[in-house]
């Protein structure tokens, strides 16, 4: 009798265990569709976040459905910009226009201590010695002598075009990968480097046309271009024509225009985008007869020499253009 009873209560105690193991599988199919927006027992999505004891719990059952998770934001408060920067206690965010991506040291050339005091003249040639080995030793092979050079070689052209931080990271990466896939064999790192960041411009919609990257590059336009259709080919870049309204904006500004002949500029060009006048045409030379129009509509005019002069293009592809606009939108210019 008492090993039928205990046969029992072990069918029973399987039973239990495998309703409780059901129950948790259903919860935790209910977590995976809902996410943590919603509490896997009772269904309710009033959900209050306990920082005392770090848990996430279900206003209404009570259930803690997440525990001892982690608060990322910083223990400190900051009520201005000043602030922010002297309580913060970590480096610069990793970033990948420098070979080591950052995340090396560097002994500051000012002979000064953490305290502001100037080092001693006994340790300044110790100073110096420690300076030339961490030099040596950030760059310890090819590839990363490779990198160092090219991202500087970035650096240096994105500055001269004034171009902002996210086309430069965006062409350091494009950089990277053409390393990875050993595309750089046979080429110049110049010619690469150019190529990449002409990529990355188009990639931000941020565009330079061929002619500006080869005004700051060491290399020239046929080899930059060559290059870059090579390199979008083998990583599979997918990028979209130029369209001719990314280049209003910083035209306008070289020609001292108010945001009013900018605004017309981009209807025109958006009406000759509609009619398809714009495919199969430099976008720069479209962009300019549109500001050119744009400027003589607006009292605002300027030659077409000016405007050739800050678009990059002749004056005829100016005039060409503007004549096919004007007669194709039924835009009456009194010149």
């Amino acid at each position: 009798m008492q090993e039928v009873e205990k046969i029992k209560l072990l069918q029973s105690e399987r039973e239990a265990l495998k309703k409780r193991i059901t129950q948790v599988k259903e919860k935790e199919k209910k977590v995976e569709e809902f996410g943590e927006t919603v509490c896997p027992e009772c269904g309710s999505r009033q959900l209050v976040h306990d920082y005392e004891r770090a848990e996430l719990v279900c206003q209404n059952c009570g259930l803690v459905i997440d525990e001892d998770f982690i608060d990322r934001g910083p223990e400190w408060r900051a009520f201005d910009h000043d602030q922010r920067i002297k309580r913060s206690r970590v480096g610069a965010p990793m970033t990948f226009t420098i070979h080591d991506k950052g995340l090396s040291t560097m002994i500051d050339w000012r002979n000064r201590d953490s305290y502001g005091r100037a080092i001693s003249s006994k340790n300044r040639a110790q100073l110096y010695r420690l300076r030339k080995w961490q030099r040596r030793i950030r760059v310890s092979n090819a590839t990363e002598r490779n990198l160092a050079f090219a991202l500087s070689e970035l650096d240096r052209m994105a500055s001269a075009l004034g171009l902002p931080r996210n086309v430069r990271e965006t062409a350091a990466v494009v950089y990277r990968d053409a390393v990875d896939k050993n595309l750089i064999r046979g080429r110049s790192i110049e010619g690469v480097a150019a190529a990449a960041l002409y990529a990355a411009c188009r990639q931000c919609n941020v565009p330079r046309t061929l002619d500006e990257i080869a005004e700051v590059s060491r290399v020239s336009r046929k080899e930059i271009g060559r290059t870059y259709r090579f390199i979008s080919r083998e990583l599979g870049l997918r990028l979209l024509p130029t369209s001719p309204i990314d280049y209003v904006p910083r035209f306008c500004s070289g020609l001292n225009l108010k945001g009013e002949v900018q605004s017309r500029a981009v209807e025109i060009l958006r009406q000759a985008g509609d009619r398809e006048l714009t495919s199969g045409r430099g976008p720069t030379g479209v962009a300019a007869a549109a500001i050119y129009i744009s400027s003589i509509l607006s009292g605002e005019r300027r030659t077409q020499r000016e405007v050739a002069e800050v678009a990059g293009v002749t004056e005829v592809t100016i005039r060409n253009r503007y004549k096919e606009l004007a007669e194709k939108l039924d835009i009456e210019i009194i010149l």
